[in-house]
């Protein structure tokens, strides 16, 4: 039954729309169980009604047309109670509702499952007999298993608004597309598709006799390509800092003759003609970085893919097909490598949006330098059908609508007309004190990792850097940085902020973010080889690292060393060991730089009990809450079956950040918190009323959080929060904390903290 129930899943996964999908799985589950009738009835939340959408032994005129209330019938009953019914004789139930359309008079035997994702009975799977009989127990189990199998499906055509494409086709309701926040902030624009001019997959195999004529095919080619790369690298220049046009450096080493191209030529070598022997390689490489678990390295696959396309191009010689960008355009596509971004005039890109990636993606990277509001993972988009169409982009949320109504454009519009308003009203902030109406000031600083993060935080009034991400520089190279190269990197961070302290946190790689040069396989990476365990497993990157960043700190005397992932005192201590013997070389080499201040960052529970043991030992502690909630409530944010259970108001996170902030103050030692709630108005204050002596967030809330500091007063926030530690809720902890901040006139900043 296992092989059955893993073919039919195979089957309908493979099937070319939705009709053909429901369809197959009728009949499929229909001859597996030797049943009669196999039917599916699907929720259509709009008319509050299971429509017949798919049939086995029914009546073919009846799909579609036939429906059943919500509480209607042993369909309904199914729905209501959530849990299935087997019944021996259908028509003797008092619930029973006869469907003469359907031409079921002869079936007696009923069983009827519901199909259910996140909680949410999304239809109903029936099967029907001749024979008065009940079903058994293995039959029972079988349906059950393959409705929990193939809800999946049924939720995203759901989503995707398929499903009723034509019953509701005179009234076109909205639709929604969960993906993942790439970068925060809304967009409304007409959507433009971007796909390749030439396609790979294509292209056929063919034998040549005059190898060398091809290989010179390619050479010519590659010089065409290598060149394009160049002028979009030139382009970038005007938008993008040092760091980020790294990515193109990387770009053309894969062009390089001993790379990609050497692999080609072998190929070519073999006797296949160049366009084949590109899709022999290309293909390998990219299955090899899609078979891959870390995401990181699968979003190499999306780099190799594009070049691939590109040197098709030029070995085809084939015009390039002219698009027309809106006034508004919100780029689609499957991937969008950061040369295909650079590619289109700037001045018109409102949003972004694809259909595969992550955060981590080269492209999100850039997205977020240059503040475009990106939507990445949008699985179930159905771009060719949404090209030219006006879709809104909420990168707050990580969701795309089409077909918004005009009352939900009419918010949409609203949300960015009042952000361009807050931020233009918020400038006048810039200069001045993060300070409560009764005199209490914060430190507010701002996180980066690229080098544009560091004009914007400069011109919103940033007190200094409270957590630079040092793997950026890192992960956009195909080879560790050398010390030199990191000592100019980190001057260029240190040098803007003197004198206010920049903290680099040390090589922090693992969990979701990985090296291509370096990878990390590991079945369950969040729990694994990351962070501080890396680095000293690995002393001779550590000590390089750390060298750069003494160097680089001569003259501005304003560096702070801080230590991820710390679980335990013999880490920290181990570490600062290694600090301090990078430090007696740099000054044995003539650097006149004091030792620099050494933290830790609190991100696991461990480290939480440890607190005031890890503060007798450091000089400072930074929390970050992203890492620390997610841990403590042992939720991926980033996985859909769990995110909704991702609250940062969660009474067990509150309580630790409590705990933290009295351990390290008995030790006399600051703390500070770099997670994404001290970048939350609402959060950050109940922070502050802990006790925290500074904030570090991104530095498009930093001047939102400074104006709620500025209108609240010290005595109203140590009550608010002795109010919500006696709470035991998170959701109400929340709806409770922006009531009372609404009510004390802070609305309009916290109307959109999900922006994150």
């Amino acid at each position: 039954m296992l092989d059955t129930l893993r073919r039919i899943v195979q089957e309908v996964n493979n099937a070319p729309d939705i009709p053909s999908a429901l369809d197959l799985m009728a009949k499929r589950v229909r001859d597996a169980m030797g049943t009669e009738v196999c039917s599916i009835y699907l929720r259509n939340n709009s008319e509050e009604r299971y429509v017949l959408m798919a049939s086995e032994g029914l009546k073919r005129e009846a799909i579609g047309r036939v429906s059943l209330g919500l509480s209607e019938g042993l369909v309904g009953q199914v729905g209501l109670r959530e849990e299935p019914i087997n019944l021996e004789d259908a028509f003797s139930h008092p619930k029973f509702h006869y469907l003469a359309e359907t031409g079921e008079d002869p079936f007696h035997a009923f069983l009827g499952v519901p199909v259910m994702h996140h909680g949410d009975v999304l239809g109903i799977l029936v099967v029907q007999q001749r024979d008065a009989r009940r079903f058994d127990q293995s039959e029972e189990a079988f349906l059950v298993t393959i409705s929990a199998q193939l809800s999946a499906v049924i939720a995203h055509a759901h989503a995707s608004g398929a499903l009723f494409e034509q019953l509701d086709a005179h009234e076109k309701l909205p639709t929604i597309y969960d993906g993942q926040s790439g970068a925060s902030g809304a967009a409304i624009g007409q959507a433009v598709l971007l796909f390749p001019e030439t396609d790979l997959s294509s292209v056929p195999d063919r034998e040549v006799e005059d190898v060398n004529a091809e290989i010179a095919l390619l050479d010519e080619a590659l010089v065409r390509v290598r060149q394009e790369i160049r002028d979009l690298a030139e382009r970038a220049k005007k938008s993008l800092g040092a760091e980020e046009q790294a990515l193109f450096d990387v770009y053309l080493r894969m062009l390089d003759r001993h790379a990609l191209p050497a692999e080609v030529v072998a190929k070519i070598r073999e006797g296949h003609w160049a366009q084949g022997a590109l899709r022999m390689v290309v293909d390998a490489h990219v299955h090899n970085f899609e078979m891959m678990d870390d995401p990181y390295l699968r979003e190499r696959a999306a780099d190799v893919r594009d070049l691939g396309r590109r040197v098709l191009g030029q070995l085809q010689s084939r015009n390039r097909r002219q698009i027309e960008f809106p006034d508004a355009c919100i780029l689609m596509g499957e991937d969008i490598s950061a040369p295909m971004l650079m590619e289109m005039p700037q001045e018109r890109l409102a949003g972004i949006v694809t259909t595969r990636g992550s955060r981590n993606s080269h492209m999100a990277i850039v997205a977020r330098a240059m503040g475009i509001p990106t939507v990445v993972g949008c699985q179930n988009l159905p771009l060719k059908k949404l090209d030219g169409k006006e879709l809104i982009i909420d990168g707050f949320r990580g969701r795309v609508i089409a077909n918004a109504t005009a009352e939900l454009k009419e918010q949409f519009q609203d949300i960015i007309a009042e952000e361009k308003h807050l931020l233009a009203g918020l400038e006048k902030l810039r200069d001045l004190p993060a300070q409560t109406e009764d005199g209490q000031r914060i430190c507010l600083q701002v996180n980066t990792g690229l080098m544009t993060d560091i004009n914007r935080s400069i011109e919103r009034g940033a007190e200094g850097v409270g957590l630079y991400r040092t793997e950026i520089p890192f992960m956009v190279r195909d080879r560790f940085p050398s010390e030199e190269e990191q000592r100019l990197i980190y001057r260029e961070q240190l040098s803007p902020f003197a004198p206010h302290s920049v903290t680099m946190r040390t090589l922090d790689i693992g969990g979701d973010k990985a090296l291509s040069y370096f990878p990390i396989e590991e079945e369950n990476p969040f729990l694994g080889w990351r962070g501080i365990r890396v680095t000293l497993d690995h002393p001779e990157i550590f000590i390089v690292q750390v060298r750069a960043m003494l160097k680089a700190s001569e003259g501005f005397d304003n560096l702070r060393i801080m230590l991820p992932m710390i679980t335990s005192v013999f880490e920290a201590e181990e570490a600062q060991h290694l600090i301090h013997r990078a430090w007696l070389e740099v000054r044995e080499e003539g650097v006149d730089v004091a030792m620099p201040p050494v933290g830790v960052m609190i991100e696991v529970p461990a480290s939480v009990y440890q607190a005031r043991a890890l503060a007798q030992r450091v000089d400072f502690l930074s929390v970050g809450t992203n890492d620390l909630t997610q841990y403590l409530l042992a939720v991926d944010r980033n996985n859909r079956q769990v995110s909704d259970l991702y609250n940062s108001f969660h009474p067990a996170v509150l309580h630790a950040l409590l705990h933290v902030v009295e351990q390290a103050h008995e030790e006399g030692k600051p703390v500070s918190v770099c997670g994404e709630m001290a970048g939350d108005p609402a959060s950050a204050l109940l922070i502050m009323a802990m006790g925290y002596d500074a904030l570090s967030m991104n530095a498009s809330n930093l001047l939102r959080v400074k104006a709620a500091v500025r209108q609240v007063n010290m005595g109203f926030l140590r009550r608010l929060l002795n109010e919500v530690l006696a709470m035991d809720n998170g959701e109400v902890i929340a709806s409770y904390v922006d009531l009372q901040l609404t009510k004390a006139g802070l609305g309009e900043l916290i109307r959109h903290r999900k922006s994150g």
